[in-house]
């Protein structure tokens, strides 16, 4: 998770990284939000190259409202090459095999690519939520 940050298009992260270390932030999202997820831990996959490599990783979750997209990331050596579609396919996969009625999933507007990648596979725009900070 570390490594997926260099380069991030998240807003939040980007915020928290002018004011943490890369290890710091991941390990404060792991902690207060990744791992209160009720959700099994046996759902989040690494995709890794056929050498065992890894390329990035998927969390699906559900986090007592709704199963999500929890997180989503490539690593900044394998961007650009069609994983996070691959990734996103197969967090989605493993909530619908859960037979729940849909998967909620974010982005912010800024990060253009990961918009994509969602419009791509169907997800459907169904609200945007403007965060003011000062």
């Amino acid at each position: 998770m570390e490594r997926v940050l260099d380069g991030t298009l998240d807003a939040h992260s980007r915020a928290e990284l002018t004011r943490t270390s890369p290890r710091e932030c991941a390990a404060q999202q792991y902690h207060e939000e990744l791992a209160r997820y009720p959700s099994p831990r046996e759902w989040w996959r690494v995709a890794t190259l056929p050498g065992g490599d890894p390329v990035g990783f998927v969390i699906p979750a559900h986090n007592g409202y709704n199963p999500i997209i929890a997180y989503i990331g490539v690593l900044p050596e394998h961007r650009g090459r069609g994983h996070i579609d691959d990734l996103l396919a197969e967090g989605t996969r493993l909530l619908a095999g859960q037979d729940v009625p849909r998967i909620r999933a974010s982005t912010d507007l800024g990060n253009a690519p990961m918009a994509a990648a969602f419009a791509r596979a169907g997800h459907a725009v169904l609200e945007h939520q403007v965060e003011m900070t000062w």
